[in-house]
């Protein structure tokens, strides 16, 4: 069972095929970045005509329990999420709406500071507002699941503490292998996984160290020396694979419409548009190429299982309920 924790690609009857020929078992998509809730209806809207179109290939998932269907079934999973807040606006309850819908997930800031908490591009981080305290409760009471990978630190810290469900770090790496602004500290990882919360590992050049000339060693290492912080149970993948996607998205990913200055965001400065894949990940199609370098650098097959989707799973058990 494999399973990737975030993607945000151009999607495509030839992407969709590509998941199944690489066995990819489920994926958590971005329905909306800065979309607020009517246009993240519509991108819900778009999605029903794909099932519709490509029933062989992909199919909604709600529950673990979808994933497992779509495991025997021959196709991928799709599980929703959010990575902004946007689509509640200022109405909480949207929270329950949206999970109706089929929102699993939702990040309570995309790198600037939203009506819920603070993004990791921001100077100061003043924590979870009060906004946030009650969206993190109406979260965990209906089964959507807090992601904080966009966030600053002070805020992800109050996040875990506050949230009596464990949260997710869905896409992003560890600091002490690359200080990109949303990497996370050893401390963020030691206190996400004593909550019970994963951490997926992501892929997007930025995040990545040497960007995109890193190596498949030095990747697979740095997951080595973060399940030493975490533990095994507690890390899984969050790819960030936006394949296909024009420059022009990525722009649009930086920054919305909240500012005309288009030098904001990861790499920007140097490089406006989507960076180069690393050359042993171009798309899904070379997931093996990570499982076989696990495995070379010590990895036994019960790890591997745990990181490329059980652990993915076994949250999903636990997460996507109300309670």
């Amino acid at each position: 069972m494999l399973i990737d924790g975030l993607q945000y690609c151009n999607w495509s009857e030839k992407i969709f095929s590509e998941l199944r020929d690489s066995n990819v078992t489920a994926i958590h998509v971005t329905i909306s970045y800065h979309e607020q809730f009517r246009e993240t209806v519509s991108n819900f809207e778009q999605w029903n005509r794909w099932f519709e179109k490509y029933p062989s290939l992909i199919m909604p998932a709600y529950f673990a329990e979808d994933v497992e269907i779509a495991k025997k079934r021959n196709k991928t999973a799709i599980i929703f999420g959010f990575q902004n807040p946007s689509p509640i606006e200022d109405d909480i309850g949207l929270i329950e709406i949206l999970h109706r819908l089929g929102g699993r997930f939702m990040q309570l800031s995309y790198n600037n500071q939203s009506l819920l908490a603070t993004g990791c591009y921001e100077e100061n981080d003043p924590g979870i507002t009060r906004m946030g305290k009650e969206v993190i409760k109406e979260m965990n009471r209906v089964g959507m699941v807090v992601d904080m990978s966009h966030s600053a630190e002070k805020s992800t810290l109050q996040a875990i503490e506050i949230s009596e469900r464990p949260i997710v770090i869905s896409h992003a790496n560890p600091s002490f292998w690359h200080p990109a602004k949303r990497n996370k500290s050893n401390n963020v990882l030691s206190i996400l996984a004593e909550n019970e919360g994963i951490l997926g590992f992501s892929l997007y050049p930025h995040h990545l160290n040497n960007s995109s000339n890193c190596s498949l060693e030095d990747f697979c290492s740095m997951i080595a020396k973060t399940v030493d912080i975490m533990g095994i149970n507690h890390v899984g993948f969050g790819s960030d694979l936006c394949q296909d996607q024009p420059d022009s998205i990525v722009e649009w990913m930086r920054i919305g419409k909240w500012t005309k200055n288009i030098e904001y965001g990861e790499g920007s400065a140097s490089n406006p548009g989507f960076p180069k894949m690393p050359t042993w990940f171009r798309d899904n199609r070379d997931w093996n190429n990570i499982l076989t370098g696990l495995k070379n650098i010590g990895f036994n097959e019960e790890e591997i299982d745990k990181i490329k989707g059980k652990n993915w799973l076994n949250f999903f058990r636990n997460s996507f309920r109300s309670v």
